[in-house]
């Protein structure tokens, strides 16, 4: 990946902090979206549904950014910005305006607009303050755990993919699902495809992302970037990350998609580069 001259303002890196306390309540719109996207990185979202109220009791700690830290912020800050000119300039083309997504970097712990964000839940996007949370030790796991070969365009896709969830909060995806999850006139099993539909579709803006912002910077994604991509994609398959953590796969417990289906779908949005192609959920829910 080619890095622009682009930095973004929105990035809140807090890992100067270290970790603090605070609560997190269980059943909101928040811990829902948050349950769903743990499984991005193979976590336990049963953990944060049934949490209740907790309280770490965790102190602040104070620590200075070494050198690869800063450079791993001024990255996620590039990153970031380019989120953010190829949103704005999509959804202009299609009558609307963009707001940009807050991207908060931690490290162990910090609170969140949907309770308190943990290293465990690796990134995820709250919609309640419209930000990405991330830990970048995320990434050490997804390459020693689910056998990802982690680069600099991983990180892209990770983020690109998350921004996908931020797009589906604008145009009130989001809201339709929880609505879906609220109603109760769903089972278990179709509630998974729904959370199926949702995090493919995430996967295909990613996509979408990726050609449009290589199309508006020219050499931005170099030899091997889309392979990386793929290969990300690849591990956080749900059917990968059951092999890998209880030794065989149960299709319909899946709630982000095969390896096989993100993989698809972020090359769809790539060769596209239309996101009025993303419909996964006419094509997953009929």
């Amino acid at each position: 990946m080619k890095w622009t001259e682009d930095r973004s303002t929105n990035v809140d890196d807090r890992r100067a902090s270290g970790g603090s306390g605070g609560a997190i309540v269980g059943g909101g719109l928040g811990t829902l979206i948050i349950a769903a996207i743990v499984f991005f990185l193979g976590g336990d979202p049963s953990a944060i549904l049934s949490s209740g109220v907790s309280n770490t009791g965790a102190q602040t700690e104070q620590r200075e950014l070494t050198e690869a830290d800063k450079k791993i912020g001024e990255m996620i800050e590039m990153i970031t910005a380019e989120n953010e000119e190829t949103w704005t300039k999509v959804f202009a083309e299609n009558g609307l305006k963009y707001q940009p997504a807050r991207v908060v970097l931690f490290r162990s712990n910090t609170d969140s607009g949907c309770g308190m964000a943990q290293s465990a839940m690796g990134p995820f996007y709250c919609p309640t303050d419209q930000s990405v949370y991330m830990d970048m030790s995320f990434f050490n796991e997804l390459q020693e755990k689910f056998g990802a070969k982690v680069t600099e365009f991983t990180v892209a896709y990770v983020m690109a993919h998350e921004m996908g969830h931020h797009v589906q909060n604008l145009l009130g995806t989001l809201n339709e699902t929880d609505k879906a999850r609220r109603s109760r006139r769903y089972s278990e099993a179709q509630l998974n495809q729904i959370s199926v539909a949702t995090e493919l579709q995430a996967d295909f803006y990613a996509g979408v992302w990726s050609r449009i912002t290589g199309d508006r910077e020219k050499s931005f994604i170099e030899p091997g970037d889309l392979e990386a991509a793929m290969n990300a994609a690849e591990a956080v398959g749900d059917d990968n990350i059951q092999k890998r953590s209880q030794g065989y796969v149960n299709q319909e417990s899946f709630t982000h998609g095969s390896s096989a289906q993100r993989k698809e779908w972020f090359m769809k949005g790539y060769n596209t580069g239309d996101i009025k192609q993303g419909d996964t959920f006419s094509q997953l829910l009929r």
